[in-house]
């Protein structure tokens, strides 16, 4: 017979070591609540896979009032616009001067690994490589968690609350019962090819382009390394595309005279789908969801990182009221985060369809295009509008 689970008690039980699992666990620590948060994938996986890499202004002030933010500051590169190229032109749009604020370019991979070491030095129990994570009870006012750690050993963990951060193939958001979510979801007909280059940025700020052949994206990581982006078919196979290749396509996507990019070693490249996808209810009994197990963007408007920083935000202070035996933040959980989810969907989707080329796309289509990219540069309250919400609205709370 198997051995019996180790059971164990703590107030809040975590799924997922991204970054809304680990910072929940943070902030929860904060205010003096205990949890336990689980992952499927090791330590080192975590750390490595590359994501995110802009964050809003409201995020990096979480950070810091978090005392998290040591290496940000440091490393992070502060950014006061972005760059829109159509039409052989590149425009700025300076956030700065529209809207006062900022954004700051440091990776969801930097973000993870400061929040891992945080917990670890400050004692957190986290768990890598775990096996057989369940959820249950949720409609009780103790629910499990249950899983296998690396070792073997059978945990069964009685919690006052359940936190979904495990992403949107995990298993907290499939425990809700058929027929008690609603799902809005939508793919879109084009995938982004990214690298991650060893060569020092050719912009001083990120550089969106629309191109006849599809959209481009020149990111930075560091003043040393590059993060590129070409639009390609969803269903494209990386093997099609040597480095070689996607260099020649980046320099003819983003040809400007008098404008050279530099070209280095690719140290990592992958194909990334675009979807919008928003559930609700974000919470089911004592099950809240955060991050992309509840709601899924199009990188375009980088804004995934930034919605799973604001989900535990608040819910970080609703949890702690809820143990109290205050649930009016819990009850109100859901409706306040989505109120944020689909404005930001809303502004991630406006991006995506306005800068990528429609595989069957006609000439109105792109006139259309055109005119709308035309009067984001020309008009300042057009401008206004894409800064304030690439810069972060509505504001965290």
């Amino acid at each position: 017979m198997p051995a019996a689970p180790a059971r164990t008690r703590t107030q809040v039980g975590i799924v997922g070591a991204g970054p809304a699992g680990l910072l929940l666990s943070h902030l929860l620590a904060l205010r003096g609540i205990d949890s336990v948060l689980v992952e499927d994938r090791s330590r080192e996986h975590c750390e490595a896979r590359q994501r995110a890499g802009v964050l809003e202004d409201g995020s990096v002030t979480l950070l810091r009032e978090a005392g998290l933010a040591g290496r940000l500051d440091r490393e992070g590169l502060e950014h006061g616009g972005i760059y829109l190229q159509f039409a052989g032109g590149r425009h700025h749009i300076d956030f700065r001067k529209l809207t006062g604020r900022t954004v700051t370019v440091y990776a969801q991979t930097e973000v993870v690994k400061d929040l891992i070491e945080a917990r670890l030095a400050a004692g957190g129990q986290l768990e890598f490589d775990v096996t057989g994570t369940e959820v249950d009870g949720l409609d009780t006012a103790h629910p499990v968690l249950r899983y296998t750690s690396a070792d073997g050993t059978g945990h069964e963990v009685t919690c006052d609350a359940i936190a979904g951060c495990d992403g949107f193939h995990g298993i907290c958001r499939p425990a809700v019962p058929a027929g008690l979510m609603t799902v809005w979801e939508r793919e879109y007909p084009y995938a982004w090819l990214g690298i991650l280059a060893d060569v020092p940025p050719s912009t001083d700020e990120l550089i969106y382009a629309h191109h006849p052949d599809g959209f481009a994206l020149h990111s930075l990581r560091s003043p040393l390394v590059s993060r590129l982006y070409l639009q390609v078919a969803p269903d494209e196979e990386i093997s099609a595309w040597p480095d070689d290749r996607i260099w020649a396509e980046l320099q003819r996507r983003f040809a400007l005279p008098g404008w050279e990019l530099k070209e280095g070693p690719v140290l990592d490249k992958g194909i990334i789908p675009m979807r919008s996808f928003v559930s609700a209810p974000m919470r089911h009994g004592r099950l809240f969801l955060a991050g992309d197990a509840a709601h899924i963007v199009p990188p375009t408007g980088a804004k995934g990182l930034n919605l799973a920083l604001g989900d535990v935000a608040v819910l970080a202070g609703a949890l702690d009221d809820l143990l109290r035996g205050d649930a009016r933040l819990a009850d109100a959980y859901s409706d306040d985060c989505l109120e944020r989810v689909w404005r930001r969907t809303h502004f991630s989707w406006w991006m995506t369809t306005m800068l990528h080329t429609a595989p069957r796309a006609d000439p109105m289509d792109t006139e259309l295009q055109l005119a709308q990219l035309r009067y984001v540069t020309v008009s300042r309250a057009a401008a206004a509008s894409l800064a304030e919400n690439y810069t972060g609205y509505p504001p965290q709370r």
